[in-house]
């Protein structure tokens, strides 16, 4: 019996402490919504932040795995180590070519190798005109870099040898020279003033950047160097591992041919760079991963704002109700009690805010993907950080103001005025 009515006088205590919470917030309505405010602002920036942070860096990695898969990339350029500056003869050294790409056929592990001659130049067909990369390359460039031809066809071995002027274009570079959905394929276009015959359209495969497939123009490798680049050097030479568990033998077999027939005995001084798909991968997203915290701490600010207004809003509700707090404890309320209620109402304060700020960040975030073209993700991860955020500064910021009320004299209290 008497356990019985322990627990309903402790369910009592707890309505009670809940209905002083809700009426303690209530009482100055404008004030708790202006205190607020600044935890939505923080909470929804955050959310905001991240989601476009996650967003990008969601949009980098799949740029990165659309491009093939099981990938290895050989570039010309000083070897670089772990830490080190990046060689200012990367990107213009010229000391790869067709025959190091043929060569790395044999090379145990690997699948397939595509070397790649590339450069932007301005295109021109039928009245329309746009700037766009042009790559010079092999047939088989489909297999290593996951290409699919949707319309026509892609040039041969036979086209590659006769250094036929052909092209095939990506939908994207289709579009802006002949109009969305039209059929090129006969059709003529002018690169860098010379004439090409347009034998196929690519599938499209989505991206933006510099890795758009879509945004390029493929002509056979021979052309490129012939009537355009005026040398036989490639700028890459993307090597297909003929599975994840063959990348490490096919890098480290690459790496040693390609010594052997650059005469170089070391691998600190070789001339070109052998890269990882899973290290560009993983080098992307740190990148990203560093931005999007950036961005996350300087909308943390309003949060810490936010935080600070909690906290002047709670000193001046307890120096207001000095004479609530003083008639409490003289009925025999505890300190404890008090303690409880102005804590409860900080968290009252930053929970609903961040709540609201959730809701406003999900909408900006969406907001941004439709207005602006670009991928954002909310994930659960940032929505609970929000929460678990939230609900840390009302107890950090709300501590003080709450020990400050307990700790008063209820009889000075009493006589306050």
């Amino acid at each position: 019996m008497i356990v019985g009515q322990n627990h309903r006088v402790t369910d009592m205590v707890i309505t009670d402490l809940f209905e002083e919470i809700y009426l303690g917030v209530s009482s100055n309505k404008i004030r708790s919504g202006l205190t607020m405010l600044g935890i939505v602002i923080g909470i929804a920036s955050v959310i905001a932040m991240l989601s476009i942070g996650q967003g990008a860096k969601s949009l980098i990695e799949s740029n990165i795995q659309s491009i093939g898969s099981n990938l290895l990339l050989v570039m010309p350029g000083m070897q670089r180590g772990v830490g080190q500056s990046v060689s200012s003869g990367r990107g213009s050294a010229q000391t790869l070519t067709r025959e190091d790409a043929e060569a790395l056929a044999s090379v145990v592990g690997v699948k397939a190798v595509a070397p790649e001659s590339s450069r932007r130049y301005q295109i021109a067909a039928s009245g329309n005109n746009t700037n766009t990369q042009v790559v010079g390359t092999t047939p088989s460039y489909l297999v290593v870099r996951n290409v699919a031809v949707g319309t026509g066809t892609f040039f041969t071995e036979a086209q590659v040898l006769s250094r036929s002027k052909v092209a095939v274009l990506g939908p994207t570079t289709r579009d802006d020279l002949f109009g969305e959905g039209v059929n090129p394929v006969g059709q003529r276009i002018r690169i860098n003033s010379v004439n090409f015959t347009v034998i196929g359209v690519t599938v499209s495969k989505g991206g933006s950047g510099m890795m758009n497939q879509d945004d390029m123009i493929f002509i056979p490798l021979s052309a490129m160097a012939t009537f355009l680049a005026g040398n036989d050097n490639v700028g890459t030479i993307s090597v297909q591992a003929q599975d994840a568990a063959s990348m490490t033998l096919a890098q480290e077999g690459v790496t040693e041919l390609l010594l052997q027939r650059h005469h170089i005995a070391s691998i600190e001084r070789a001339d070109f760079s052998v890269m990882n798909q899973a290290d560009i991968v993983s080098a992307a997203s740190s990148v990203t991963d560093t931005f999007t915290m950036l961005l996350a701490a300087i909308a943390s600010i309003s949060l810490l704002v936010g935080g600070i207004g909690i906290m002047n809003m709670m000193l001046t509700t307890v120096t207001e109700r000095t004479r609530e707090i003083g008639l409490r404890q003289a009925i025999g309320a505890e300190k404890a009690e008090i303690v409880s209620q102005f804590l409860g109402e900080a968290m009252v304060l930053t929970m609903v805010g961040g709540a609201m700020g959730v809701v406003i960040g999900y909408g900006i975030s969406k907001l941004v993907s439709t207005m602006m073209n670009m991928t954002t993700v909310v994930s659960w991860t940032s929505v609970a950080l929000a929460f678990g955020v939230s609900a840390g500064i009302g107890l950090v910021f709300g501590f003080y103001p709450a020990q400050r009320a307990a700790r008063l004299n209820p009889i000075q209290a009493l006589r306050y005025e």
